[in-house]
């Protein structure tokens, strides 16, 4: 018998200041990454799937964004610290 599956997990990879598209207000946002892994005999093999979302802290609005947006963003304050 063999036992198979997906297992998924949110990673927190930023907060950020951003306006919200839900409820038009700047708050605390949080970027996040979903890896959904394929799993053999319940340990994790390898990544079927990765996703990026921007998540308001204020309406709970979840956004899909593109890996490069992500970069993008995670990139953004770093650069503020070094200037």
């Amino acid at each position: 018998m063999i036992i198979w599956g997906f297992r998924s997990s949110v990673q927190r990879l930023a907060s950020l200041q951003l306006v919200c598209p839900g409820c038009r207000v700047t708050c605390a946002t949080t970027l996040n990454k979903g890896v959904t892994k394929f799993t053999l005999f319940f340990i994790p093999l390898f990544p079927t799937r990765t996703r990026y979302a921007l998540t308001c802290t204020w309406c709970g609005t979840t956004s899909p964004i593109t890996k490069e947006k992500a970069e993008q963003l995670q990139a953004r304050p770093q650069q503020g610290l070094q200037s």
